[in-house]
């Protein structure tokens, strides 16, 4: 008899809520602050967020109700399959059993979707006729675009300079969905500008597009800002990932002993781990790790501290890891994962111990990627392989050592549209590129001060 390869989940079982990881948390989360260093408030937030995620952001209920309207979208796609990947586990000859929840089966090709219709809903009930946004790779405003289109708004996207131009074909299925998109750094907005005059050449990060999307949507009143990470809400949506998951290897009699997760801002390492923090806090043994790039090493090198969201410094101050906001990580391929900072949540669940982050460098990403293209057949987004990276780590030490370890990890898209850099990789045009200790250094010096809160490792 065949093994179980798909453990599959009826409609039935689309969650009906979201849940909300600071109802567990052992330590509140530090509150977001404002220029002058007080608290913000929610009547401070919307002026660019729809109330409803306002509400969301400040929530400390455990579970929030899924609107019909979402969950009747959510029906495309979801529950998206978990997969046994046994042709890999033989591949490495490994004893580990190796499990993937593959995002990579909704309309846009990843896991963004899950928080883009929500928004996209909020906005709409709230009478917002606009959104603007940022994307790196391109899987959140192909995402947006998509949600947009669903619901009747307009959609316009700064996209990083360099997936820009690597990505084209992800630019043309956002204007497919009736976006627009934008090559950021722009001369529209003064946060552009602003990165041009220092560099003509600017590829572009997430912190300069963050900036040119807020700073559009705090200028009309009928346009409201999209995130599709870091904030508390984007990762709240995201849960309906892990709480399938839970589900899925309760039908097989499993359950993970370790549990990996690409990280940029933090949508992907919320959406499957934080179903799974309460476990951990009760006793269970299971490790929760996220996995960045040496490049662009948030949880792993920067410094936690206060910080803005942001390049220019439109954004509320969030204690969380960060490079600095003005930091312009190298230009590799993996773009969803070039953040200079990272969710605040996942930040303080690092530093308390509950996370453990670690970091890979690009070229053994790729390696791995196609070692699990050969074996599972499914060519993995280039955020994914780092994830699957640490995987087959995890995988052959076991190998080593004997021990028959359950290992899930989220394969959070397909890498269609990400073919440009498998090429580069294939023809030998990629290197690995580890962020200097100096401008690590430099980056303390530009953090905000903030009374209270001591900057450290």
């Amino acid at each position: 008899m065949m093994p179980t390869t798909k453990i599959l989940l009826d409609e039935s079982h689309i969650p009906t809520h979201w849940y909300n990881v600071i109802a567990d948390m052992p330590n509140p989360p530090a509150p977001y602050l404002g220029p002058d260093g007080k608290p913000i408030t929610p009547d401070m937030m919307t002026n660019i967020f729809a109330p409803d995620l306002v509400a969301q952001e400040m929530s400390t209920e455990r579970w929030i109700p899924i609107p019909q309207e979402v969950r009747d979208i959510y029906h495309l796609w979801r529950p998206s399959p978990l997969y046994r990947a046994h042709r890999l586990e033989a591949a490495l000859g490994t004893p580990a059993k190796i499990y993937y929840k593959y995002e990579g089966v909704s309309p846009a090709g990843s896991h963004k979707p899950n928080s883009a219709v929500a928004q996209a809903y909020y906005n709409k009930i709230a009478g917002i006729k606009r959104l603007s946004t940022e994307t790196g790779a391109g899987q959140w405003g192909s995402a947006l675009s998509l949600a947009g289109s669903m619901f009747g708004l307009e959609v316009r996207v700064y996209m990083v300079k360099v997936s820009y131009q690597q990505k084209p074909f992800r630019r043309s299925m956002m204007e497919t969905w009736g976006a627009e998109v934008l090559a950021s750094p722009t001369t529209l907005t003064q946060s552009g500008r602003q990165a041009l005059a220092k560099d003509p050449e600017c590829p572009g990060s997430l912190g300069i597009a963050i900036s040119e999307a807020v700073e559009e949507a705090a200028s009309r009143k009928d346009t409201n800002y999209t995130l599709g990470s870091v904030l508390n809400h984007v990762l709240l949506h995201q849960t309906i990932i892990g709480q399938e998951t839970r589900k899925q290897l309760e039908l097989v009699g499993d359950y993970p002993d370790v549990v990996f997760a690409p990280c940029g801002g933090g949508s992907n390492v919320g959406g499957i781990m934080f179903p799974f923090l309460a476990d951990k806090a009760a006793g269970k043994q299971i490790r929760l790790v996220p996995v960045e790039p040496t490049s662009c090493p948030t949880l792993t090198r920067g410094h936690y501290a206060y910080d803005y969201g942001d390049s220019v410094g439109l954004t509320p101050l969030m204690l969380m890891y960060t490079l600095g906001h003005d930091f312009v990580p190298p230009s590799i391929h993996a773009g969803g994962l070039r953040y200079h900072g990272d969710s605040a949540l996942v930040s303080q669940l690092c530093k308390e111990g509950i996370l453990e982050a670690m970091a890979v460098p690009q070229l053994a990403t790729f390696k791995a990627g196609i070692l699990f293209a050969k074996a599972e057949g499914i060519v993995p987004a280039p955020e994914s392989n780092h994830a699957i990276q640490a995987v087959i780590d995890e995988a052959l030490l076991c190998k080593t050592t004997g021990e028959p370890k359950t290992i899930l990890f989220t394969l959070s898209g397909h890498g269609h549209f990400d073919m440009v850099a498998y090429d580069k990789y294939l023809n030998g045009e990629l290197t690995d590129q580890d962020y200097p200790e100096a401008d690590l250094q430099a980056a303390l010096h530009n953090l905000p001060k903030v009374e209270g809160v001591a900057t450290r490792n």
